[in-house]
């Protein structure tokens, strides 16, 4: 499954630091969407036979931590393979959520064009309330890209936008969309 996604052609073994933060940003989307999602990252990669790669909480939790915008960033490289395994995942628990996000941007889409505050829509709300939560509890406040998203309505920006790409990862041979999405810029 890991070789249906192409190699970049970067310098190195690492994933470049963009690539570290959207691959969070979108698990972090997925966390906001599904209660226990950290938890559904974990049995998926036990169904999907990734478990050498994504090997328990510690594992995933010191993957994720790459991510340089997060509070506990570890200077550690996100190997490719590692990145395989975590879009192959998330492509796979969007591909299962696909009614849900569909659902969440024609609330949106609906709300914007009424010009009604997003507030007004439980489901929608809820979700955003979720992914403000987590992205401040998780980010480092004093990284300029988290100062970027300081306000609310940045991050519920921010919050869509993933929704938007989530649904992108389901469409036809969106795993692999996606994935080259992520190096785009960073080719050498």
């Amino acid at each position: 499954m890991l070789d249906t996604l192409p190699e970049p052609a970067i310098a190195g073994q690492g994933c470049p630091p963009r690539t570290r933060l959207q691959i969070d940003l979108i698990l972090l989307a997925i966390e906001a969407l599904e209660l226990g999602g950290s938890e559904a990252i974990l049995t998926f990669a036990e169904e999907l036979e990734l478990k050498g790669i994504v090997k328990d909480r510690v594992n995933l939790w010191r993957m994720r931590s790459s991510n340089p915008m997060r509070r506990a960033h570890i200077r550690r490289p996100l190997t490719i393979i590692e990145a395989k395994a975590l879009v192959v995942i998330a492509c796979y628990i969007a591909r299962r959520l696909t009614v849900v996000i569909r659902q969440l941007i024609a609330i949106y889409q609906q709300m914007h064009e009424k010009q009604l505050p997003l507030e007004q829509n439980l489901r929608l709300s809820n979700y955003l309330e979720r992914f403000r939560a987590h992205f401040k509890s998780r980010m480092n406040a004093r990284r300029s890209g988290v100062l970027a998203l300081s306000s609310d309505e940045k991050l519920d920006e921010l919050a869509i936008n993933l929704l938007g790409q989530l649904l992108f990862c389901t469409g036809t041979a969106g795993m692999q969309r996606f994935w080259i999405s992520l190096f785009d810029g960073e080719v050498d």
